[in-house]
Parts: C-alpha cells; structure tokens; sequence
C-alpha cells in the first residue's frame, strides 16, 4: 500500500493534540513527534489554515481548532443520531404542544438536523438544514456550554465574530462565557428574543459518556409562558435519545 508520509505527520499532530488538554508549543510537538521544527512548523500552519488547529491567543501553543472538533463528531451527527431521535422529537410535541427541534453544532452555528412543527402554534425561522449562529440559539449554547475553554477560544477570538440577529445576545465573549457558565450549571439553556421577536426556546443538551456535546433538544413557545413544566419532558427526551444509542 502506498501513502503518504505528509498526510500521516499532519495525522500524527491531530492525534497528538487530541490527547492533550492543553495547547502544545510548536517545540514540543517536534520533538513528540521527531519532526525537524520547520517541517512541524509547516504542517502547523497548513492544519491552521483549514481550521484543524488553532493557536488561542497568550496560550503559545496550539489546539485542535473547530474543524476537527466537528469532523470528530460527523459520525454521531448522521442518521443514526436521527433514527433515534425521531420518535421522542414527536413524542416531546405530543407532550408539550409546543414545536420541538434537534439540533448539533457545526463550527459556530446551530444545525437543526430535526423538527417537529406543533399545530397552531408559531412559525419559525428555523427548519431541517437551516444553520443559526449557535450563540444566540438555546440549542447551540446548551452544547457550547459543554467544550472546553480552548475549544471556546478557538470559535470565538474576539467580539467580531459574534452575531446579532436583533437587539439581544451576548455582546463579547466575556459575555458569553459567563452566559454558558450559567447553562453549565444550571444543566439547560434558554433564550428569549435573540433570534425571532416574541419568541423564546429551552434547550437540554444531549452528551456522550464523556461528557461532550453530540446535539440539543429544544422547545420554541411564544414569549409569557413559563418554561419551567417545559424541563421534565425536554429531560425524558433526551434520555430516550441517549438510551437508544447506547449511552446509560
């Protein structure tokens, strides 16, 4: 078999990176390695390019970057993450009355991979395929609240890349880490307004074994309800969800 020594350094780094909780030096990676410093430096910087590897800022090392969180999690995202779903997505309307989505995180957005629309109730912007920026969604901050301080560096240098889709949402990233330090404890997110007027949704996420985020279920209800008896149904979705892929 034939292959390429080029494609297995850059593999070596992603993995070396994935083991390690901490952004490494470009230094150490050579020597981890056995690379001469410019071919590490090189294979660094084409990984960064393409977003496989970031450098967080005042960290002097590198970390795996959004595209290689989201590759990581591309299996999980696919049908069989839907098939299991399904059922307790309609089962949670059915519950509820109100409109139910499932969604996962891509890079900086919220992808809704599911919805079930609830009769007579509002209509939305979100639909099957539709992205939203995941800072403004209840989906996308129950799973932000959920990687790593790094991970959130990467996503999120600085305020500019933040968006508005009206007068509310975090306005930097202090901001919003004190917003997912809040879902983190409190176990669901919430937001009211930030992507369609007079409309609010709760989020729980739905985590692996270890912890990490694989997707979100949400409600979306008109503004003045209490979303408190919301809570107890949004749970037993996503323990249905996680019983049938495997997670106990």
């Amino acid at each position: 078999m034939v292959t390429s020594p080029a494609a297995g350094h850059a593999l070596d780094v992603l993995t070396l990176l994935a083991r390690n909780a901490e952004p490494l030096r470009a230094s150490a990676i050579a020597l981890e390695l056995g690379l001469p410093r410019s071919t590490t430096y090189r294979l660094l910087s084409t990984l960064a390019v393409r977003g496989f590897v970031s450098n967080p800022q005042g960290s002097g090392g590198y970390a795996l970057g959004a595209t290689a969180y989201e590759l990581g999690f591309a299996y999980q995202r696919q049908q069989p993450l839907q098939r299991a779903a399904r059922r307790f997505i309609v089962g949670l309307v059915e519950r509820t009355g109100e409109n139910a989505q499932l969604a996962v995180l891509q890079g900086k957005d919220s992808m809704y991979v599911l919805e079930e629309r609830a009769p007579g109730r509002p209509s939305l912007v979100s639909a099957v395929g539709v992205r939203l920026p995941a800072e403004l969604t209840a989906s996308g901050l129950a799973m932000l609240a959920h990687l790593s301080s790094t991970q959130i560096s990467a996503l999120y240098p600085h305020a500019s890349v933040l968006t508005r889709r009206t007068e509310l949402g975090p306005t930097t990233v202090a901001d919003l880490r004190r917003t997912l330090g809040e879902v983190r404890r409190r176990g669901y997110s919430s937001e009211q307004g930030t992507v369609t007027a007079r409309l609010s949704s709760i989020a729980v996420p739905l985590l692996d074994s270890e912890g990490r985020p694989l997707a979100a279920v949400a409600l979306t209800f008109a503004d003045g309800q209490d979303d408190a008896g919301f809570r107890p149904a949004l749970d037993v979705a996503v323990a249905g969800i996680r019983g049938r892929l495997g997670y106990r």
